[in-house]
C-alpha cells in the first residue's frame, strides 16, 4: 500500500503546481485530450522528446536545470488538432469566403492540420496553451488526465512535462456596459488632458542643445517662429518650407521651386526675396521667449552682401534669391552671439513652367576663436591620431595635410591630390608627360609632382600639433637620388618612385590609448634618363605604408598562490603494494601508512 500512496501523492504534487489546475473546457472537442504529437513547442525550442521515433518536439526556451517548475506558455507544436472548436472567434479572418494565408482558424481554408500546409500560424489563430515541466526523477508514474511527454534540454537533463488546459487564454475580456450612471466616472478614470501645449506646461529650457530648432522673433508683427532651412521633397525635390534648422548641424540643402505665373510671383513669392530672410531677430537662448522685451537676448541678422529686391523688368525676373548662406556663431551655453547671411542671386525668363533651383547652406562655428592653433584647420586627433584623419605635415610654419598625387581620366598627374590619412595604407599613380627632358630642371618638377608643391619637413607626433611648437613635430629622414647615372654620360637620374613609411604606436593608458607618430622616412626609387629627349612620359608611383610598432606591457598579474608539488615518484610504493600478493601487501603496511599520514600532513596545511 505505500507504494501506491507514495505514486498518488506525486501526482497529487504534480496537479497542483502554479498554474497546473485543470480549467473546465468549453466545449466537447476542448475537453477532449489533445493528440500525442502536440508537444511544448515554439518556433526556436531547446528542448527535445525523448519519445521513440525520428521526430523531437521543441519545447519552450528558458526552463531551468534545478529549482521549483516553471510554468512555461508556448505555441502549440509542428502538429496541431482540430483549432475550430477552441477560437469562436477567429481575429485573422479577413476575407469572407477565401482561405487567409497563416490564418490557421480561418473555416474557409478547410485543414485538419494547418501547419503542415502554412509556415507559421498568425498570433491569436491558435489555441494558447500552458506547459508545466519538473525533474523527471521526481516521477515514477503519472495518472494525470492531462497530455505529457519526457523531454530532453539542451544539457541533457530529462524533463517531465505536463500540457494544462487553461481556458482563461482563449478568451477575450468582457466589455465593460456604459450608461448615464456610470459614464461620468469612467471618463474621470480613464481619462486625460486632449491637448497640451509645451510653452504652458514646460518653461523653456536655459540654453540650446545640438539638434533643437533655433527660435527667430518678427518685432513688427510680435510673432516667434523657427528658423528655416527649406528642403527638397519628394520625386521633383519641391522645396519644403516647414524644415528647421538644427543648432550646432551644419547642413546644406537644395530644393526647386516652379511657378505658374512668374510675372505675378516675381515681386510677390517671398522666397524669392533676400529681405525676407533677414527681416527678423534670433534669440541667443530659448528661455529669451520669456522675455522678449530684453533686447539683449536677441541677435540681428547681418547683411554680409549686397541683395537688391526682385524686379520685374521685361520678360526677365531679376535679382531672384538662388542661394543663401547663414553663418552662425556660437558660445557654448551662452547661445547664439551672432549670425550673418549672404545671398546669390540669378535672372528669371519669364515663361510657362519657369523654375528656380536654390541652395541653403547653414554654418556653425566658435564665437572668438582668437589662438593660433584654431587658425590651422581641424586637428586630426585630441591628442591622439584618429584612423581616417589627414596625416599633418609642416613646412616652415605652415601646417597642412600631406598628400599624394592623383591621376586624371586618361592618367596623366592632375593638379588635384589625395590626402594622406593616417592608419591606411594608400598607392597612387600617374604618368608625368615630359615637353622635353632637362637635366637642370626635370628632377625638381618630378620631387614637386611626388610629394606636392610644398616640401614636408616634419610630420605631426600626434593630431593637435601647434605649429609654433616644433617640439611637437619630427623630422622627416629622406633618401634622396644622388650619384652619377650609371656609364650614360648624357643621362640624369629621376626619381619615379617615392615611398612614405610612416612608424606609429600607441602610448598612454590601455583603456584610451592615444596613436602618435615615431618617425617618418620618404624612400626614393630613382632611375636614369636621356638628356635632350623629346615628349617622354614617365610613370611616378607613390605610396604609403603605415607600420604599428606598438610594445604592449606584460598583463597585471594576481596575488601569489602557493602550488604544492609531489615528488616525480610519489605513487611508486602504491603501484609496488598493489602490483605484489596478499603477503607483499601485508608488509608493505608500514610504508603505506607513513605515506598515508604524510599526505594528511601535506593536506592539514593546504587548508591553513
Amino acid at each position: 500500500m505505500g507504494a501506491p500512496r507514495l505514486v498518488l501523492l506525486q501526482v497529487f504534487f504534480l496537479m497542483f503546481l502554479e498554474g497546473a489546475r485543470p480549467q473546465p473546457s468549453s466545449s466537447a472537442s476542448e475537453a477532449a485530450s489533445p493528440s500525442p504529437d502536440q508537444g511544448p513547442g515554439t518556433q526556436s525550442g531547446t528542448l527535445q522528446s525523448s519519445s521513440e521515433g525520428p521526430a523531437t518536439t521543441p519545447a519552450a526556451p528558458g526552463i531551468s536545470t534545478a529549482g521549483p517548475p516553471l510554468v512555461i506558455p508556448s505555441a502549440p507544436g509542428n502538429k496541431t488538432v482540430d483549432l475550430y472548436p477552441v477560437l469562436p472567434i477567429c481575429v485573422c479572418d479577413l476575407t469572407p469566403g477565401t482561405c487567409d494565408i497563416n490564418c490557421c482558424c480561418d473555416r474557409d481554408c478547410y485543414l485538419l492540420r494547418p501547419r503542415t500546409v502554412f509556415s507559421f500560424c498568425l498570433p491569436g489563430s491558435v489555441r494558447s496553451s500552458s506547459w508545466v515541466c519538473i525533474d523527471n526523477s521526481l516521477i515514477f508514474r503519472s495518472n494525470s488526465p492531462f497530455p505529457s511527454r519526457v523531454l530532453v534540454d539542451s544539457e541533457g537533463i530529462r524533463r517531465f512535462c505536463v500540457h494544462v488546459n487553461d481556458s482563461k487564454l482563449n478568451y477575450f475580456q468582457k466589455l465593460q456596459k456604459v450608461n448615464a450612471s456610470n459614464f461620468q466616472a469612467l471618463a474621470a478614470e480613464f481619462g486625460g488632458e486632449p491637448f497640451t501645449s509645451t510653452f504652458q506646461t514646460q518653461s523653456p529650457p536655459p540654453f540650446y542643445r545640438a539638434g533643437d530648432p533655433i527660435l527667430t522673433y518678427f518685432p513688427k508683427w510680435s510673432v516667434i517662429n523657427l528658423l528655416r532651412q527649406p528642403a527638397g521633397v519628394g520625386a521633383g525635390g519641391l522645396c519644403a518650407e516647414s524644415n528647421p534648422a538644427a543648432f550646432l548641424e551644419s547642413k546644406s540643402t537644395t530644393c526647386t521651386r516652379f511657378f505658374k505665373n512668374l510675372v505675378r510671383s516675381c515681386t510677390l513669392d517671398s522666397a524669392l526675396d533676400a529681405a525676407s530672410y533677414y527681416n527678423f531677430t534670433v534669440l541667443k537662448v530659448p528661455r529669451a521667449v520669456t522675455d522678449l522685451q530684453n533686447m539683449e537676448l536677441q541677435v540681428p541678422v547681418t547683411l554680409i552682401s549686397q541683395a537688391g529686391p526682385p524686379l520685374l523688368a521685361g520678360d526677365v525676373c531679376q535679382n531672384a534669391v538662388s542661394q543663401v548662406i547663414y553663418e552662425i556663431e556660437t558660445n557654448g551655453t551662452f547661445g547664439i552671439q551672432k549670425v550673418s547671411v549672404s545671398f546669390g542671386q540669378t535672372n528669371l525668363t519669364v515663361e510657362p513652367g519657369a523654375s528656380l533651383e536654390q541652395h541653403f547652406i547653414i554654418r556653425f562655428r566658435a564665437f572668438q576663436q582668437s589662438t593660433p592653433a584654431s587658425l590651422t584647420g581641424p586637428r586630426s586627433g585630441n591628442p591622439g591620431y584618429i584612423v581616417g584623419k589627414p596625416l599633418l605635415a609642416l613646412t616652415g610654419d605652415v601646417s597642412y595635410a600631406m598628400t599624394l598625387s592623383q591621376s586624371q581620366g586618361d592618367g596623366t598627374c592632375s593638379v588635384k591630390r589625395h590626402e594622406v590619412q593616417f592608419g591606411v595604407n594608400a598607392i597612387s599613380g600617374c604618368k608625368l608627360r615630359l615637353k622635353e627632358v632637362d637635366c637642370s630642371h626635370l628632377p625638381q618638377e618630378i620631387y614637386r609632382t611626388l610629394h606636392g608643391k610644398l616640401r614636408p619637413e616634419h610630420v605631426a607626433i600626434f593630431g593637435n600639433a601647434d605649429p609654433t611648437q616644433k617640439g611637437g613635430w619630427t623630422q622627416v629622414l629622406r633618401r634622396s637620388c644622388s650619384g652619377p647615372a650609371g656609364n650614360c654620360t648624357s643621362c640624369c637620374l629621376i626619381p619615379v618612385s617615392l615611398e612614405i613609411q610612416v612608424l606609429w604606436a600607441y602610448v598612454g593608458l590601455q583603456s584610451n590609448p592615444q596613436a602618435h607618430v615615431s618617425g617618418v622616412r620618404f624612400l626614393y626609387q630613382c632611375q636614369s634618363i636621356q638628356d635632350s629627349q623629346q615628349a617622354a612620359e614617365v610613370p611616378l608611383t607613390t605610396l604609403v605604408n603605415f607600420v604599428d610598432i606598438t610594445q604592449k606591457p606584460e598583463p597585471p598579474r594576481g596575488q601569489p598562490r602557493m602550488d604544492w608539488k609531489l615528488p616525480f615518484d610519489f605513487f611508486f610504493p602504491f603501484k609496488v603494494a598493489f602490483s605484489r600478493g596478499v603477503e607483499s601487501q601485508r608488509g608493505s603496511v608500514s610504508p603505506l601508512l607513513t605515506l598515508c599520514l604524510l599526505l594528511l600532513g601535506v593536506l592539514h596545511l593546504e587548508t591553513k
